[in-house]
Protein backbone atom coordinates (compact mmCIF):
# COMPACT_ATOMS: atom_id res chain seq x y z
CA UNK A 1 0.00 0.00 0.00
CA UNK A 2 1.48 3.76 -1.16
CA UNK A 3 2.01 5.58 2.08
CA UNK A 4 1.37 8.54 0.65
CA UNK A 5 -2.22 7.64 -0.37
CA UNK A 6 -3.93 6.10 2.96
CA UNK A 7 -6.15 3.16 2.53
CA UNK A 8 -9.74 3.29 3.14
CA UNK A 9 -11.49 1.06 5.66
CA UNK A 10 -13.70 -1.64 4.23
CA UNK A 11 -17.17 -0.21 4.52
CA UNK A 12 -18.11 -4.13 5.48
CA UNK A 13 -15.45 -4.90 7.60
CA UNK A 14 -16.56 -8.22 8.50
CA UNK A 15 -16.53 -9.37 4.62
CA UNK A 16 -12.46 -8.57 4.08
CA UNK A 17 -10.50 -11.18 3.93
CA UNK A 18 -7.15 -10.89 4.76
CA UNK A 19 -5.04 -14.50 5.77
CA UNK A 20 -2.55 -14.93 2.52
CA UNK A 21 -4.11 -18.66 1.85
CA UNK A 22 -7.65 -17.37 1.64
CA UNK A 23 -6.78 -14.58 -0.34
CA UNK A 24 -4.14 -16.90 -2.66
CA UNK A 25 -7.52 -19.05 -2.90
CA UNK A 26 -9.68 -16.47 -4.43
CA UNK A 27 -6.60 -15.98 -6.63
CA UNK A 28 -6.34 -19.75 -8.10
CA UNK A 29 -10.24 -19.80 -7.96
CA UNK A 30 -10.53 -16.93 -10.31
CA UNK A 31 -10.07 -17.61 -14.16
CA UNK A 32 -10.30 -13.84 -15.48
CA UNK A 33 -8.89 -10.38 -14.47
CA UNK A 34 -10.29 -7.70 -15.45
CA UNK A 35 -8.07 -5.15 -15.81
CA UNK A 36 -8.69 -0.82 -15.91
CA UNK A 37 -6.81 1.77 -17.51
CA UNK A 38 -7.21 4.96 -18.74
CA UNK A 39 -5.27 6.21 -22.31
CA UNK A 40 -5.86 9.18 -24.54
CA UNK A 41 -8.99 8.05 -25.52
CA UNK A 42 -10.65 7.53 -22.00
CA UNK A 43 -11.15 4.92 -19.50
CA UNK A 44 -11.06 1.43 -20.65
CA UNK A 45 -11.48 -2.39 -18.88
CA UNK A 46 -10.26 -5.45 -20.15
CA UNK A 47 -10.80 -9.12 -19.13
CA UNK A 48 -8.10 -11.62 -19.63
CA UNK A 49 -6.91 -14.90 -18.64
CA UNK A 50 -3.71 -14.88 -16.43
CA UNK A 51 -0.73 -16.41 -14.50
CA UNK A 52 0.10 -15.58 -11.66
CA UNK A 53 3.30 -15.65 -9.03
CA UNK A 54 2.19 -15.51 -5.09
CA UNK A 55 4.82 -15.12 -2.30
CA UNK A 56 3.63 -15.14 1.40
CA UNK A 57 4.42 -12.73 3.86
CA UNK A 58 6.31 -15.69 5.11
CA UNK A 59 8.36 -15.71 2.54
CA UNK A 60 9.34 -12.14 1.88
CA UNK A 61 11.72 -10.62 4.42
CA UNK A 62 9.71 -7.99 6.51
CA UNK A 63 6.58 -7.96 4.33
CA UNK A 64 3.29 -8.06 5.53
CA UNK A 65 1.35 -8.53 2.77
CA UNK A 66 1.43 -10.70 0.42
CA UNK A 67 2.93 -10.71 -2.96
CA UNK A 68 0.84 -10.61 -6.24
CA UNK A 69 2.27 -10.51 -10.13
CA UNK A 70 0.12 -11.18 -12.26
CA UNK A 71 0.92 -12.62 -16.46
CA UNK A 72 -0.81 -11.22 -19.14
CA UNK A 73 -0.50 -12.02 -22.94
CA UNK A 74 -1.12 -9.48 -25.64
CA UNK A 75 -1.29 -9.33 -29.74
CA UNK A 76 1.71 -6.80 -31.05
CA UNK A 77 -0.66 -4.35 -31.81
CA UNK A 78 -4.15 -2.47 -30.25
CA UNK A 79 -5.18 -0.16 -28.10
CA UNK A 80 -3.88 -2.26 -24.94
CA UNK A 81 -0.86 -3.42 -26.24
CA UNK A 82 -0.10 0.17 -26.76
CA UNK A 83 -0.77 1.58 -23.81
CA UNK A 84 0.80 -1.10 -21.81
CA UNK A 85 3.65 -0.79 -23.43
CA UNK A 86 3.84 2.90 -21.32
CA UNK A 87 4.00 0.90 -18.56
CA UNK A 88 1.00 2.41 -16.91
CA UNK A 89 -0.64 2.02 -13.43
CA UNK A 90 -4.06 -0.13 -13.69
CA UNK A 91 -6.77 -1.59 -11.55
CA UNK A 92 -7.11 -4.84 -11.08
CA UNK A 93 -10.62 -6.95 -10.17
CA UNK A 94 -11.21 -10.64 -9.94
CA UNK A 95 -13.89 -12.59 -8.63
CA UNK A 96 -15.68 -16.04 -8.06
CA UNK A 97 -19.20 -16.34 -8.03
CA UNK A 98 -20.98 -18.03 -5.66
CA UNK A 99 -24.79 -18.04 -6.31
CA UNK A 100 -27.84 -16.22 -5.65
CA UNK A 101 -28.63 -15.48 -2.01
CA UNK A 102 -32.39 -15.65 -1.77
CA UNK A 103 -34.79 -13.19 0.09
CA UNK A 104 -37.79 -12.51 0.70
CA UNK A 105 -38.38 -9.63 -1.44
CA UNK A 106 -36.55 -7.95 -4.24
CA UNK A 107 -34.08 -5.99 -2.39
CA UNK A 108 -33.22 -8.54 0.01
CA UNK A 109 -31.85 -10.87 -2.72
CA UNK A 110 -28.04 -10.75 -2.50
CA UNK A 111 -24.58 -12.55 -4.48
CA UNK A 112 -22.64 -14.81 -2.92
CA UNK A 113 -18.76 -14.05 -4.53
CA UNK A 114 -15.34 -13.59 -3.08
CA UNK A 115 -13.34 -10.68 -5.20
CA UNK A 116 -9.63 -9.63 -4.94
CA UNK A 117 -9.50 -5.73 -6.02
CA UNK A 118 -6.28 -3.52 -6.43
CA UNK A 119 -3.81 -1.65 -8.53
CA UNK A 120 -0.32 -2.13 -9.84
CA UNK A 121 2.39 -1.05 -12.82
CA UNK A 122 2.20 -3.21 -16.16
CA UNK A 123 5.70 -4.06 -17.51
CA UNK A 124 6.46 -4.99 -20.99
CA UNK A 125 8.41 -8.26 -20.89
CA UNK A 126 11.42 -8.23 -23.77
CA UNK A 127 13.48 -11.05 -22.84
CA UNK A 128 12.43 -14.78 -25.03
CA UNK A 129 13.31 -16.30 -21.90
CA UNK A 130 11.12 -14.25 -19.29
CA UNK A 131 8.34 -14.02 -21.90
CA UNK A 132 8.29 -18.10 -21.89
CA UNK A 133 8.32 -18.18 -18.33
CA UNK A 134 4.94 -15.45 -18.63
CA UNK A 135 3.32 -18.01 -20.44
CA UNK A 136 4.37 -21.18 -19.00
CA UNK A 137 2.82 -19.34 -15.72
CA UNK A 138 -0.49 -18.29 -17.65
CA UNK A 139 -0.56 -21.86 -18.52
CA UNK A 140 -0.12 -23.57 -15.38
CA UNK A 141 -2.72 -21.47 -13.97
CA UNK A 142 -5.60 -21.83 -16.91
CA UNK A 143 -4.87 -25.56 -17.78
CA UNK A 144 -2.02 -27.26 -15.51
CA UNK A 145 -2.59 -30.40 -17.23
CA UNK A 146 -2.01 -29.40 -20.49
CA UNK A 147 1.69 -29.47 -22.27
CA UNK A 148 2.72 -26.43 -23.27
CA UNK A 149 5.77 -25.50 -25.44
CA UNK A 150 6.46 -22.22 -27.08
CA UNK A 151 7.92 -21.69 -30.60
CA UNK A 152 10.36 -19.06 -31.11
CA UNK A 153 8.13 -17.66 -33.94
CA UNK A 154 5.28 -17.32 -31.38
CA UNK A 155 6.97 -15.66 -28.76
CA UNK A 156 8.16 -13.10 -31.58
CA UNK A 157 4.08 -12.43 -32.24
CA UNK A 158 3.00 -12.27 -28.93
CA UNK A 159 3.56 -9.32 -25.84
CA UNK A 160 3.69 -10.47 -22.45
CA UNK A 161 3.18 -8.64 -19.80
CA UNK A 162 3.69 -8.82 -16.16
CA UNK A 163 1.26 -6.89 -13.58
CA UNK A 164 3.00 -6.17 -10.40
CA UNK A 165 0.10 -5.66 -7.59
CA UNK A 166 1.43 -3.34 -5.59
CA UNK A 167 -1.60 -3.24 -3.38
CA UNK A 168 -5.17 -5.44 -2.93
CA UNK A 169 -7.92 -6.13 -1.04
CA UNK A 170 -10.20 -9.37 -0.62
CA UNK A 171 -13.89 -9.40 0.41
CA UNK A 172 -16.17 -11.98 0.50
CA UNK A 173 -19.76 -12.60 0.91
CA UNK A 174 -21.00 -16.27 1.28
Amino acid sequence: MSEDRPHRPMRLAGREVKGPAQLHDIVEACQTVRIGAVDAEGMFIVPMSFGYDWADPAELDGATCPRLALWVHSACEGRKADLFDTEPVVAIEMDVQEGVIEGSYACAYSYAYRSIMGTGTVHRIQSPEMKRYGLERIMAHLAPEASAGFTDQALARTKIYCIDVEEFTGKQRM
